[in-house]
């Protein structure tokens, strides 16, 4: 799920309305209302441990990129862990692959 569907999701089950999670986090409730309609869609770091702490959600969780996650396909999950071992320089390397691969063209079937 796209970070604003889990933002408000995750909100709404703490309880805390726009205006009293913006207190909270020391943002202003428009700011709030942008991360859930998507209108902004770069929160700072900051601002997303903020809210991370607040609504009881890894940041994780809220970005939609939750490795232990139900949904998530169990070898994603062990690509996932195995990336988190490997050195930034490396990491940085297979992140440049996939997006090569990503824009490739897919075979024909024929």
């Amino acid at each position: 799920m796209p970070f604003a569907v889990n933002l408000k999701k995750h909100r709404i089950k703490k309880g805390y309305s726009l205006q009293k999670l913006a207190n909270e986090v020391g943002v202003s409730k428009a700011h709030i209302w942008d991360l859930e309609t998507g209108r902004a869609t770069n929160p700072s770091l900051d601002v997303l441990k903020k809210l991370s702490f607040k609504l009881d959600a890894p940041i994780a969780s809220l970005v939609g990129e939750n490795p232990d996650s139900e949904d998530q396909i169990a070898e994603s999950v062990v690509l996932y862990r195995d990336l988190q071992k490997l050195r930034a320089e490396d990491r940085e390397t297979i992140k440049l692959m996939m997006e090569r691969l990503k824009i490739r063209p897919t075979p024909s079937k024929g």
